[in-house]
């Protein structure tokens, strides 16, 4: 066995240790990026530095140019195992955060479950219909009262038009009447009217007696005209 695999297995044989919760990983996993990231930061300086050590030397001084350059590529080296172990730890804290959502969830389902399967407890689903049915038969019966206080009531309202016209007009009538009874009329006066003055004929004007004649020859003229009409035929 390794030294890797006992090393694991030494760490994890303890089975009074327990197992650390969801957040307490988080946190550690996110101190190892944080650690990691300050890594790179400085390998990344270091192999800038080694660059510029081997330009600077060059062909003058080949061995120290070529020490900085194996510098450089063992710093390169572990960059690049560096961010493959970045990304292991990222995949791993996403896949934990997952979980712990996952977890979360279902716990809270699970209480949900609980005090729904609570509520219900004392439901029985034979007692709910009959409810239902009872309160959909007082909702009929009180339509129905609400309709019967609706329609209109009858009483003898049957009655003959005709006849109450005629019953009205005797009303009217009769109230006429006893409005002209209490009319009072002007009481006669019961001496006699003073008597007109006598005229006298007043003898006629020229005038006058000149169309009388004319008056009376037009009659007499009339009278001929009509006596030689009927001798004539």
């Amino acid at each position: 066995m390794s030294k890797l695999g006992k090393f694991f297995k030494g760490g994890g044989s303890s089975k009074s240790r327990a197992a650390p919760n969801p957040q307490e990983a988080l946190a550690r996993l996110r101190e190892t990026e944080e650690m990691l990231g300050k890594k790179q930061e400085y390998l990344e300086s270091r192999i800038q530095r080694e660059v510029a050590l081997a330009k600077k030397h060059g062909t003058q001084n080949k061995r120290a140019a070529l020490q900085a350059l194996k510098r450089k590529k063992r710093f390169e080296k572990q960059l690049t195992q560096i961010d493959g172990t970045l990304s292991t730890i990222e995949f791993q804290r996403e896949a934990l955060e997952n979980s712990h959502t996952n977890t979360e969830v279902l716990k809270n389902m699970g209480f949900a479950a609980k005090a729904m399967r609570a509520a219900h407890e004392n439901m029985d689903l034979n007692k709910i219909d009959d409810l239902m049915q009872e309160i959909t038969e007082q909702q009929d019966i009180a339509q129905e009262i609400s309709e019967a206080f609706s329609q209109r009531v009858g009483l003898g309202d049957d009655f003959d038009e005709d006849e109450l016209m005629a019953e009205l007009e005797e009303l009217e009538q009769e109230e006429l009447n006893k409005k002209m009874t209490n009319i009072r009329l002007p009481n006669v006066p019961s001496s006699s009217l003073p008597a007109q003055p006598e005229r006298r004929p007043s003898r006629p004007s020229p005038a006058h007696r000149s169309r009388a004649a004319s008056s009376r020859r037009a009659e007499e003229e009339d009278d001929d005209f009509k006596q030689l009409a009927a001798w004539a035929t």
